[in-house]
């Protein structure tokens, strides 16, 4: 007999399993190494935002009623320069003992249709370079590789710039903090005058 698969929006009680699907999914990728994992509390707080933002969708699949497959959902714009959206599917995960099952096709179906659903011509689907079965799995369905992603916090890579000894570079970068706080500052007061950018800015 086939397995009963039902793919649907996470619920808050669906907490215990998302953390242990993020922590199987996380196992060797950049993500375990710099965020934190997820608590029950958290996700419930994360699935109660989503369900406010109506571009955005955390999904799970189930596979004979249990949570074994998630994916996290975006509408975004493609591009700066372009007035198309695109589906982004991101986090992309199905349990080990799930797999072969169908479950992972179910999850990227729903995201095709609701891709449709919000008028989006594109799905692009994140993945982990050095994960070979999901993106076998992937370009089976047509998508192939258009980008790499790399991660890091915003530190490290600081601290990774102020390490090439460039000119000036620490200025800059202090400069730029400067201007993006008096950017803000004037979105809160807009009767501020704001002062010309360093000629450094944007450089």
């Amino acid at each position: 007999m086939a397995a009963a698969i039902e793919v649907r929006d996470a619920r808050p009680d669906d907490a215990a399993a998302l953390v242990t699907l993020w922590g199987e999914m996380s196992i060797g990728t950049g993500h375990q190494r710099a965020l934190a994992a997820p608590t029950p509390a958290s996700v419930r707080a994360s699935i109660a935002r989503l369900g406010q933002d109506p571009g955005a969708r955390l999904v799970v699949g189930e596979l004979d009623g249990h949570v074994s497959g998630m994916v996290y959902l975006r509408r975004t714009p493609i591009s700066p320069l372009h007035a198309e959206e695109t589906m982004t599917v991101e986090y992309l995960h199905v349990t080990d003992h799930a797999r072969r099952h169908g479950l992972g096709k179910a999850l990227v179906a729903e995201s095709a249709a609701w891709a449709e659903h919000e008028n989006c011509p594109y799905l692009g689907v994140v993945a982990p370079a050095l994960a070979r079965e999901a993106n076998r799995f992937l370009a089976r369905l047509g998508l192939g590789q258009a980008a790499v992603l790399r991660f890091a916090g915003t530190h490290t890579v600081r601290r990774r710039l102020a390490a090439e000894h460039a000119p000036n570079l620490l200025a800059m970068l202090s400069s730029r903090r400067s201007v993006i706080a008096r950017r803000a500052q004037l979105g809160r007061h807009p009767d501020l005058t704001s002062p010309a950018e360093p000629e450094s800015a944007g450089r």
